[in-house]
């Protein structure tokens, strides 16, 4: 795998990654990585910050505005509360713009643009209720400790999703652990983080609606743990979808190509070669 350049990531029964194995010919160039960390120190780094939570509010909405479509001629009024959280999440789009505009750090603005993220992020996880029609709990958004089968699919398809998100960072010669966004902590791959926040609802919070509401079961053991077979079955349909082709610029790339090329560049306009960088924003 090493020879070959195929990365091999460990991921928890509970979706955490755990470790990555890759080869050390894919870790890029000095001078991407040098750039990366010098951004943290200018405007860079704030743009960078900016544009990663932008992308995550806007694809938030997105993906409240496709699953709403389909309720316009059924189900009016789950259609118009879906229309009002859409409106709710956007408003905080421009708080993260109008930070953006700040003669500041990234450092500086990081619990700020973080309480607007958390903000729109409640009412979206509203709006993913509504979007969630087969019969199954939802206690509202859980992370470490989720016991129940939607945010435990959640977690795990998170999980699966780090790895390629990793290994795009890698390819591009980018230092998974030094982010903008996420704060830097030890064996936190806060750059991973950081890009991540993109692509979560595109990839993986779809295919977790699509997965229950088509009538998938999944089964969790005594521990709240997904059980192999189901994780088997979920993976199945994340990796589905990170191969699946997607409208980006003036052509159609797999969701996994697109993911690079944000990552490339990410890294083409810390080394100067861009003047921004645009997050990736599904359509609807």
């Amino acid at each position: 795998c090493a020879e070959r350049g195929i990365p091999i990531y460990f991921i928890s029964s509970l979706g955490h990654p755990v470790a990555a194995l890759y080869s050390a010919g894919l870790t890029g160039t000095i001078r991407t990585r040098r750039a990366q960390l010098a951004a943290f120190e200018d405007r860079r780094g704030l743009h960078l910050a900016c544009a990663f939570a932008l992308g995550k509010i806007r694809n938030q909405a997105n993906l409240l505005r496709y699953g709403a479509k389909y309720r316009k001629k059924t189900d009016q009024e789950t259609f118009t509360e879906i229309q009002r959280l859409v409106a709710e999440v956007l408003d905080h789009q421009l708080e993260v713009e109008k930070l953006a505009e700040e003669e500041m750090l990234a450092e500086e603005t990081r619990l700020q643009m973080l309480s607007a993220e958390g903000r729109a992020s409640q009412r979206y996880w509203a709006g993913f209720r509504l979007l969630l029609t087969a019969k199954v709990e939802w206690p509202g958004r859980r992370t470490r400790g989720a016991s129940d089968p939607a945010n435990s699919a959640l977690n795990y398809g998170y999980g699966i999703l780090y790895g390629a998100v990793e290994r795009a960072c890698v390819l591009a010669g980018l230092d998974p652990y030094a982010g903008f966004l996420h704060v830097d902590r030890p064996g936190k791959p806060s750059m991973v983080l950081d890009l991540i926040e993109e692509f979560r609802q595109t990839i993986v919070d779809r295919t977790v609606l699509a997965f229950f509401n088509k009538g998938q079961e999944l089964a969790l053991d005594r521990q709240g743990r997904i059980d192999s077979e189901s994780r088997r079955r979920l993976a199945r349909k994340v990796l589905q979808r990170l191969e699946a082709r997607e409208r980006y610029g003036s052509e159609k790339l797999t969701m996994k190509a697109i993911l690079q090329r944000q990552a490339r560049a990410v890294a083409a306009y810390l080394r100067g070669e861009r003047d921004s960088y645009f997050p990736y924003v599904a359509s609807w």
